[in-house]
């Protein structure tokens, strides 16, 4: 087993970068771990370390169903041997919970999390850095699950915990700020959302930098919440000034990058120039299409806001769909 996990850390020496470089080389080694593991002791710990990693990597590399699946094998095993409580045998449980969600069941991953919660309060402490994690994430599938308001409420909640445990400039605490501010968008109150992200735009200026992802993302939320607002015109050029910083940093075909794209067009078409829309929106199909593929919801979705900027051209603005 330790040769094992020597091999993985050989290829991949930083685990916890996750790229399209790692995720590659992880697609090649996992047969091979495969193997090794049927002829390791099943119940040596670093046996026990190296499934964790395999069953890790195969939700990174894109199988959140196969994941979750080895994450629950896993599971019994350290539950038999090191016990229900035992700190190792608790991150199991919570990945087992993130990889449920990602798989396509948040209302599972929630209430697993739901569960493990008050356990890792009691055996690691409520301000242990795991404990707010799993705290983290059960806001996170709530929200997925179909409840904005109970998101927005449970980060709410967690962000003086992270300012006072780690600090206000802390990555994880501006990460819990961003996913306040896009529930309480979620949840039905833009303007609020909007001076949310207008509030942590800077503080991320300042700490990550102005061409980090999350600076980035928290641009990219602030023009939406924006438009939704009432200001179409000014997250249009909010978004304007965006693209071309997110093509320079993420790369033109990136998702990101397309999503700020499709945005731009949606708000410069809720600015009144359906024209300019569906031009944006012609331009942008063919790239969605070759990077997502044919029948992704975004690109449907892109597909469909195309047709609908189609025919709104010529009609006056206050006509109303039927």
């Amino acid at each position: 087993a330790t040769a094992t996990r020597a091999l993985i850390s050989a290829a991949i020496p930083n685990a916890d970068l996750v790229n399209a470089e790692t995720i590659s080389i992880w697609t090649t080694l996992q047969t091979h771990v495969r193997v090794l593991l049927n002829h390791l002791s099943p119940d040596h710990p670093d046996t026990l370390i190296t499934r964790h990693d395999l069953a890790g990597w195969t939700g990174q590399a894109g199988d959140p169903a196969g994941a979750q699946n080895l994450f629950a094998e896993l599971l019994l095993i350290q539950e038999r041997v090191l016990g229900p409580e035992h700190p190792e045998t608790l991150t199991t449980r919570h990945n087992q919970a993130y990889f449920t969600g990602e798989a396509g069941n948040p209302a599972g991953a929630r209430d697993m999390l739901d569960e493990l919660l008050p356990i890792r309060e009691r055996v690691l402490g409520t301000d242990h850095p795991d404990t707010l994690t799993t705290r983290q994430e059960l806001a996170r599938w709530t929200g997925r699950a179909g409840d904005p308001a109970g998101a927005r409420d449970l980060f709410a909640e967690l962000l003086p915990i992270r300012e006072r445990v780690l600090g206000a400039d802390h990555p994880r605490t501006l990460l819990t700020r961003h996913e306040m501010a896009h529930w309480t968008g979620q949840a039905g109150d833009p303007a609020v959302a909007r001076d949310l992200f207008a509030e942590l735009l800077p503080i991320q200026d300042g700490i990550l930098g102005t061409d980090h992802p999350d600076t980035l993302l928290t641009r990219h939320n602030l023009a939406y919440r924006t438009g939704d607002a009432g200001d179409p015109a000014g997250a249009r050029d909010l978004l304007a000034e965006l693209l071309p910083i997110r093509e320079r940093v993420l790369g033109t075909d990136h998702p990101n990058t397309l999503n700020t794209r499709h945005n731009l067009a949606h708000w410069t078409g809720q600015a009144g120039d359906p024209a300019s829309a569906r031009d944006m929106l012609t331009e942008l199909l063919p790239t969605r299409e070759r990077v997502l593929g044919t029948d992704h919801p975004s690109t449907l979705n892109t597909r469909r806001r195309l047709a609908y900027w189609t025919e709104r051209i010529g009609r006056p603005d206050d006509e109303e769909d039927a």
